[in-house]
């Protein structure tokens, strides 16, 4: 029958819809949707049309403070004895000398060199790691590595799960932020001395136990606080609440996207398929020695000549 051949163009596709573990809260806060990995992820909080609701909640931001949900970021969990080698065999920089309670940024090429993902690793104990991968790529990044494991590493001691439904997690950025994140975690001296740029760190946040990352996608003092998905709602409305003294405002993707646009950051828009680490100004990345996927096409002479197009601030 023809319906047999239109299936695929019918409707939702017939893909599922994920929905955050806040959606609810969302929904309540006049939030406006978007599908980016079968997630509906708040757009901006405002049924008003144009430039001028996202443009608020960016100022919030720079001027003040905001929180934002990634509970769609996709999360691995890299365990095992060789954990550090295999990342350092799957990202073009090195992650086996990252220091336990430290996080560090890094890119993942294709075989064919050109870029693939982008993301964090945190390091939480001598064989634990757990990085982010973007919304977009969450499923295929899980793929890509369990592949290069079976295929290319057999013989290391490493275990993958996907933990991406069992964490939520958000970001506190803004020139406040720290004064509010200090309100609501315990047990955690937050100083710039004791708790610096890409620290990593076990915490209780609002009664939940969890964990901190001092990462920051829009150039301001940033917290990202993940907790288990089922205690988001109250560790949500812990920071809001901390944050109302300082005018904490919500804020969605595009005004996200905004900032990290600002700062220069990569966003989805530039992972297209057909840049290059060079194009998006991380040519300084990879690392010298030792393979790694991509490594050897990353190096053409094409990919790194001087007409090609460069992401810029």
């Amino acid at each position: 029958p023809f319906a047999a051949l239109a299936g695929a163009e019918a409707r939702q596709h017939f893909k599922p819809r994920r929905r955050l573990p806040l959606h609810d809260w969302h929904e309540s806060a006049g939030a406006r949707f978007v599908n980016i990995g079968l997630w509906l992820r708040p757009l901006v909080y405002s049924r008003e049309p144009g430039w001028a609701p996202v443009l608020a909640e960016a100022r919030a931001v720079r001027e003040r403070v905001g929180l934002t949900d990634v509970s769609t970021l996709g999360k691995i969990d890299v365990q095992g004895a060789d954990a550090g080698r295999f990342l350092d065999f799957v990202y073009a920089n090195r992650f086996s000398t990252l220091p336990v309670g430290r996080a560090r940024y890094g890119i993942m090429l294709r075989e064919d060199g050109l870029m693939f993902d982008d993301g964090t690793v945190a390091r939480l104990g001598a064989g634990h790691f757990v990085l982010t991968t973007t919304t977009a790529n969450a499923a295929a990044v899980l793929d890509h590595l369990d592949f290069q494991r079976q295929a290319h590493a057999p013989q290391l001691d490493v275990v993958l799960t996907e933990v991406g439904d069992a964490w939520a997690q958000f970001a506190l950025a803004g020139p406040r932020s720290r004064a509010v994140a200090a309100r609501v975690i315990d047990g955690l001296d937050l100083s710039n001395t004791a708790f610096p740029f890409m620290a990593a760190a076990r915490a209780t946040i609002a009664g939940i136990a969890g964990r901190v990352f001092r990462i920051s996608f829009s150039g301001e003092c940033a917290y990202e606080i993940a907790v288990p998905a089922h205690h988001a709602r109250p560790v949500w409305q812990a920071l809001m609440q901390a944050g109302e003294p300082e005018g904490i405002a919500a804020y969605g993707l595009d005004a996200l996207n905004t900032l990290r646009i600002e700062k220069g950051h990569v966003t989805g828009a530039e992972l297209t398929g057909n840049a290059s680490a060079d194009d998006l100004g991380f040519a300084g990345l990879p690392k010298g020695d030792g393979d790694f996927v991509g490594r050897d096409a990353a190096r053409r002479g094409a990919l790194n000549a001087a007409e090609r197009l460069q992401l810029v601030a």
